[in-house]
């Protein structure tokens, strides 16, 4: 994302969209997107984020991003983001 002395970017996933949009907009923030993307969850081990790539690209998925993170106590998350037109293929090839 991009940040600096004035400027810092963050991508939020809200439980609810249509809230944070009034919000935003009612105090002036402006918001960009939506981007779609999926958080994958679940047991820190070699190979996790490995197969669910193979899974993404079994289904013909274009990956443009992707960020993860562990919580160094055995389990990860990982948000992957696809195009828009692919998402639905994408929840269903990781059987979100």
């Amino acid at each position: 994302m991009p940040s600096g002395p004035a400027l810092a970017q963050f991508a939020l996933f809200p439980d609810h969209p249509n809230r944070l949009t009034a919000e935003a907009r009612a105090i002036g923030l402006p918001l960009d997107g939506p981007y779609h993307a999926l958080l994958v969850q679940g047991d820190d081990e070699l190979g996790a984020l490995a197969s669910v790539h193979a899974r993404l690209v079994d289904a013909k998925i274009d990956i443009y991003a992707s960020t993860g993170v562990t919580d160094g106590r055995g389990a990860f998350g990982y948000l992957v983001y696809v195009r828009e037109d692919q998402f639905p293929r994408a929840v269903a090839a990781l059987e979100l």
